[in-house]
């Protein structure tokens, strides 16, 4: 169950770096000045919400009796994960934003082909 709930967490933070990247791309940036710009901007909030849910699930590591000792394996679960979520969106990410989209093809990459479905 934390691993599953921790792969929203992963995935939230991505997208909202990914997020603010792409809009400075939009604004006409290259994708290293867009990255460097974007996780520059976007860095307090991230680690702000990553540390206020990791202080949601501290009550649970430090809960006593068979309740707590149920629990203490899902809090460490999704804190270590919250960590590394952390990590990741503010490294790994910006640098693939960075490196993936070359210069000449800003908007190119973003060109996906879209479904349309009548309702």
């Amino acid at each position: 169950m934390a691993l599953s709930i921790s792969v929203g967490f992963v995935v939230d933070d991505a997208v909202v770096v990914i997020e603010n990247i792409v809009r400075h791309m939009e604004e006409g940036a290259s994708p290293f000045e867009a990255s460097l710009k974007g996780a520059g901007e976007i860095g307090f909030t991230i680690v702000s919400i990553t540390l206020s849910l990791i202080a949601v699930f501290i009550p649970l590591f430090l809960m006593g009796g068979y309740v707590g000792l149920l629990l203490r394996e899902f809090a460490i679960t999704v804190s270590v994960s919250l960590v590394l979520s952390l990590v990741i969106s503010l490294t790994l990410t910006p640098m693939m934003c960075s490196r993936l989209p070359q210069a000449g093809e800003q908007g190119a990459w973003m060109d996906l082909p879209v479904v349309r479905t009548r309702l």
